[in-house]
């Protein structure tokens, strides 16, 4: 049965019988005049390059290619990768009946009439039925459905070709009744060998013209792994040589027959790693258009894209870093995209991220901190975890001490507690100092106070690069990684900008409450401030050259309560502040917290 984008093949020893269309459809003998890829096809398995891995004694390939075993299969691979060629041997090498169909044009009713008439000749003892479908991801669902019945009981042994992934293109059924052979892209030398055959073979360009090093090796980058891109460059190339009356295929000629000028790269050179040393050096220089250029330039030498993707990605850690944290996910996106999407259209997302990269604020502090600490490492600091910090949860721990004295941070309203988190040995190391590039610059002013609180420190103001930054109590809180409750009413000397109990003189501490409004700024050498609060009370502060005052506060009912104390460097912290309401006291006596009677004593 002969219709539109459906036709049969005649075996071997018929093939000068076989029908018009089917040389038409390029599966009978290659004409003269046929392209010379398909005139170079291999007509034995032997021929075959670059698929090694499928083609070992016994393997599914060969027992197909041969009709050893009637199995079906899917063949996955890239374009130029030798799926076609594949159907053309199994074609050719036995006495089964080969029919072809393209899934650009074939429809269910051609898929049944084939499938009828393979049960038909099998009634009556005729050869079995190989039915070959190109492009099978192009079927829809309910065309592989009409396959399945026919390929469980074998009425038809299927061989079908696909570029996408059939995990997601072919339907479950099918998928689970073939064997999934996947293809991969050609090597270098593959290519190389099969450019040299067809410059010598009798069936390709029989030796009329001669190919140079540096045309070769433009061809081969050209291909990217795909010979029949490569064999057709050859034969432009070889048509434009003969044209001119020369025999030999020079770069020259190989450029303009193509239509490509050929990119001076090495995969394997200086010139690799020179332009991949530009490409990041671009990045971190925050020239966009420098970094195409080179970006371009690989992708056109045919560059593999992951490993640019790799190098974008490291770069978005190294270079980039918290000023801009979104670097990294823009960067793993790419790299994701070119797994799943490929080139050409991949290019897109590498050039996306390689934009954001050289555009984005640039730190290194990261990729320092990452170094300190591992020299560190090396150099044999770091003493035992401490036991606070060890797994409490296999038996016997407990009486090992471990996890025995551990504050938890979320019981904290702030979010962040005073504990000793590194050995011994290390109490005071700062590996990691936040710059004031970009995102980073909030980070810079929340590490300080994160500090201050986990090691039990003084206040510290950090002053970034472009001046001083003040923040209320509340502000502060928040940036040190928690958020006091809407009804709490306390102070939090330690996690404000300002000052704290027990600091020395020159210095106040601010006292204030969600709940009755805050106020409160530095003081130095004596005087008072004093500030409205939401609640129509009044925070008043004073302070001498002692830092000695008395701190009252008064909410809108008129009570107040009011305590006197001194604030020595020792810190003492008793009656440093006394707020009107309920909640905690910071700077109280007996505070469990890293206020008071630390606010001074471990200050560095």
């Amino acid at each position: 049965m002969e219709t539109d984008g459906l036709f049969s093949l005649a075996p071997p020893d018929a093939r000068a019988a076989a029908p018009a269309d089917a040389a038409t459809a390029g599966f009978g003998r290659p004409a003269g005049d046929a392209p010379l890829p398909v005139r170079m096809r291999p007509v034995t398995l032997d021929e075959l390059i670059g698929q090694e891995h499928l083609l070992a004694p016994g393997a599914p390939l060969r027992q197909l290619v041969t009709g050893a075993s009637p199995m079906s299969v899917i063949l996955w691979g890239p374009p130029g990768t030798g799926k076609t060629t594949i159907a053309h041997l199994v074609a050719n090498a036995t006495d089964r009946k080969f029919v072809a169909m393209s899934a650009l044009t074939a429809g269910v009713k051609d898929v049944r009439a084939v499938i009828d008439t393979a049960r038909r000749e099998r009634r009556y003892g005729g050869p079995p039925t190989v039915l070959f479908i190109d492009e099978v991801h192009r079927f829809s669902k309910t065309q592989q459905d009409s396959l399945l019945a026919a390929v469980e009981d074998r009425t038809v042994t299927l061989l079908a070709a696909t570029t996408e992934n059939p995990y997601f293109s072919v339907i479950s059924p099918l998928l689970s009744r073939c064997v999934l052979l996947t293809l991969q892209s050609l090597g270098e030398e593959h290519v190389r060998d099969l450019l040299r055959r067809a410059t010598t073979d009798e069936r390709g360009l029989g030796g009329a013209v001669t190919l140079t090093a540096d045309a070769e090796d433009h061809l081969v980058r050209l291909a990217n792994g795909d010979v029949r891109k490569a064999l057709t460059a050859l034969e432009a190339a070889a048509g434009s040589a003969l044209a001119q009356d020369v025999t030999e295929i020079d770069l020259a000629t190989a450029e303009k027959a193509v239509d490509v000028a050929a990119v001076r790269y090495d995969r394997d050179g200086d010139a690799h790693y020179d332009v991949i040393s530009a490409f990041i050096k671009s990045m971190r220089g925050s020239d966009p258009d420098a970094a195409l250029h080179y970006l371009a330039r690989m992708l056109v030498a045919g560059e593999d894209p992951r490993f640019i993707a790799r190098r974008i990605v490291i770069f978005a850690s190294e270079d980039v870093g918290m000023a801009d944290p979104q670097a990294l996910l823009v960067a793993t996106a790419a790299a994701q995209a070119v797994q799943s999407v490929g080139l050409p259209e991949a290019g897109l997302n590498l050039a996306h991220a390689v934009v954001h990269l050289a555009t984005a604020p640039k730190s290194n502090s990261v990729t320092v901190a990452l170094g300190e600490a591992m020299a560190d490492v090396r150099a044999g600091r770091g003493g035992p975890v401490p036991p606070h910090l060890r797994d409490a949860h296999y038996p016997g721990s407990r009486g090992l001490g471990h996890g025995r004295g551990y504050r938890y941070p979320h019981d904290d309203p702030r979010g962040v507690v005073r504990q000793q988190y590194v050995p011994d040995d290390l109490v005071g190391t700062d590996y990691y100092r936040p710059t004031d590039h970009g995102a980073e610059r909030a980070v810079g002013e929340r590490v300080p106070r994160l500090r201050r609180i986990v090691r039990g420190l003084g206040p510290t103001t950090r002053t970034p690069a472009n001046g001083p930054v003040t923040a209320s109590v509340s502000t502060a809180d928040r940036a040190a990684g928690g958020a006091r409750a809407a009804d709490e009413s306390s102070s939090s000397a330690d996690s404000s900008p300002g000052g704290s109990a027990g600091n020395g003189p020159g210095e106040s501490a601010q006292v204030g409450s969600a709940g009755v409004g805050s106020a409160g700024v530095d003081s130095v050498g004596g005087g008072s401030v004093g500030g409205d609060s939401a609640g129509g009370g009044s925070v008043t502060e004073a302070g001498d050259s002692s830092a000695t005052g008395t701190v009252s506060v008064s909410d809108a009912g008129g009570a107040s309560d009011a305590g006197t104390g001194s604030a020595d460097p020792a810190g003492s912290g008793d009656g440093a502040a006394v707020v009107a309401g309920s909640g905690p006291v910071a700077g109280g006596a007996g505070s469990s917290d890293d206020s008071g009677d630390s606010a001074g004593k471990e200050q560095r």
